[in-house]
């Protein structure tokens, strides 16, 4: 895939104005940030790497004039940890629900009257994608980070797939 900033802008404006004009909310689903293990044995509940951090960081740059008024995270340090630098930066305090727990997750989402980020793993951000509405499987590497997906909601659920640094 091309990397175009200037599709990148285009694509996010169109989420944007959407929001604006009282349509349904817009949700934002990325993987949690790159983990501090991993180059070793994988730990139960990791943080972040440096590498890592730097990403959460841009995620909150490039998420900050989304309109989001909620965060989600799972109960892992790392999703916690990616969703912070945007939560500190709007003030926002991130919902914890457990990774286990999708059905919970999407009801809280369907109730949300504004837009959502959602930071989760990437063995479950297929079915939270397909519980709201998107028939596409979502394919995450395991080396794979970057990815944000941007799902607007509403009768016929759109799904776009962008890469951010």
């Amino acid at each position: 895939m091309t990397r175009n900033p200037w599709r990148v802008v285009c694509l996010l404006t169109f989420a944007f104005a959407a929001s604006a004009l009282a349509e349904p909310p817009v949700v934002f689903l990325v993987r949690h940030a790159e983990r501090a293990d991993a180059d070793r044995k994988p730990e139960k509940d990791p943080d972040l790497s440096e590498k890592g951090k730097s990403r959460a960081e841009a995620l909150a740059r490039e998420l900050r004039d989304a309109g989001i008024t909620a965060i989600y995270t799972t109960e892992y340090k790392r999703t916690q940890e990616t969703a912070a630098p945007l939560a500190r930066s709007l003030g926002i305090t991130p919902a914890i629900v457990p990774a286990r727990e999708t059905a919970a997750l999407i009801r809280k989402i369907k109730a949300e009257a504004g837009n959502a980020l959602i930071v989760a793993h990437s063995n479950t951000l297929s079915d939270i994608a397909k519980a709201l509405g998107i028939s596409a499987t979502l394919k995450i590497g395991e080396a794979d980070y970057d990815d944000l997906f941007i799902i607007l909601t509403g009768a016929r659920p759109q799904l776009i797939h962008l890469h951010y640094r």
